[in-house]
């Protein structure tokens, strides 16, 4: 597995501790339950992905398994810009739901003009309150979720989960 952010989040483990599956924000990530899953293991690679259908060239994001442009499924894995910048964001210091600890930050980012995506809007991690500033650079981030049990052909599996986010840039000289 690729070098995961030591998350500084909380996922949906609350309320002391526990984990509570009805209230799990985050996709199970498995083979057998999400015709996704290539994204999540691009994810755990540190790669960044969509989908883009072979036959029309349509990239779009979130990846999808037919294209929402010509209804193909002929479709293949790309890599997308892993950089942005902020043009707006917003905080929520108070009253951010269960399993987001404050601040919770999103961001309307830009990926300029050569990135197939344009424009997204993400959740800003490793961020205190007041320090994000429109125009600041952000890189993708990748951090583990809580695993999730399921039950394949009567047989308990243990789904590992990561997700994404993106944090500022520390530094210019990265």
């Amino acid at each position: 597995m690729a070098d995961l952010q030591e998350a500084k989040i909380v996922g949906t483990p609350a309320l002391d501790g526990r984990y509570i599956s009805e209230m799990d924000m985050w996709p199970l990530e498995c083979q057998e339950f999400n015709r996704l899953y290539q994204f999540y293991d691009n994810l755990r690679e540190g790669r960044f992905t969509t989908t883009k259908c072979k036959k029309c060239g349509h990239i779009a994001f979130p990846p999808g398994v037919i294209c929402p442009r010509c209804w193909s499924e002929e479709l293949e894995w790309v890599d997308l810009t892993q950089r942005a910048k902020v043009v707006t964001f917003t905080e929520t210091q108070a009253g951010a739901p269960l399993g987001f600890p404050p601040p919770l930050i999103l961001a309307w980012l830009n990926f300029g003009k050569d990135s197939p995506i344009k424009h997204l809007l993400v959740r800003i991690i490793n961020c205190a309150e007041g320090e994000l500033k429109e125009g600041d650079e952000v890189k993708l981030v990748v951090f583990e979720v809580p695993a999730h049990p399921i039950e394949v052909k009567r047989e308990t599996k243990v789904c590992n989960r990561v997700y994404y986010a993106f944090e500022p840039v520390k530094s210019a000289s990265m």
